[in-house]
């Protein structure tokens, strides 16, 4: 496989680290597309219809490369929890899921520009928040300021110490790229990951 095939359709640094723990050449271009939420759109279908839109949108300008798209939501109460943008969102998004679970859907899609298939697949995993004081929730949101994540907490730093809990069948989902899953669509579209 070339450096030029495999293409990740993200400006996720997170993304980007998981991307690279597979050891695989790939190259990364940002997709331009309006991540706003479909009126009356489940949580789930925001998810899958955003990673779709992302890798298609890159697809359309790298013709002929497998492009991974990936977005995630999370919900509280069947509610979208967006990335809260500064303190005070990230405080009250904390504040509202202390001792609860939430649940974030984490969609891939591999679009194979080769052929203009995709595969398409929503992961979920629940996370049991602790139950905090506030002067707690702040602390942790002054040292990490995790301002650009859904849900206000870096379960791969520091904010694992906010969670109480985490069930999924792929452990990387929750930071944003499942790579078991993603390893099962590249060996689908004929992907080598021990070049044997």
């Amino acid at each position: 496989m070339t450096s030029s095939l495999l293409v990740l359709a993200s400006s996720s640094a997170y993304r980007r680290e998981l991307l690279s723990r597979l050891q695989l050449p790939f190259d990364v271009a940002v997709p331009d597309i309006d991540e706003a939420p479909l009126p009356g759109e489940t949580p789930s279908a925001t998810a899958l219809r955003l990673a779709r839109e992302k890798a298609a949108a890159v697809a359309a300008k790298l013709p002929g490369r497998i492009v991974i798209g990936s977005d995630q939501v999370a919900t509280l109460d069947d509610q979208q929890i967006g990335k809260p943008g500064n303190h005070a969102n990230a405080l009250a998004q904390l504040q509202k899921m202390r001792g609860r679970e939430v649940i974030f859907h984490t969609a891939l899609c591999v679009w194979d520009g080769r052929d203009g298939t995709a595969q398409v697949e929503d992961i979920q995993t629940v996370v049991k928040f602790r139950d905090l004081p506030d002067a707690e929730l702040d602390a942790y949101l002054r040292i990490e300021q995790p301002y650009d994540c859904a849900g206000s907490a870096k379960n791969e730093a520091l904010g694992i110490a906010i969670l109480e809990r985490i069930d999924s069948s792929d452990p990387t989902a929750l930071t944003g790229l499942p790579l078991i899953a993603l390893t099962g669509m590249l060996r689908k579209i004929g992907v080598s990951f021990f070049n044997t």
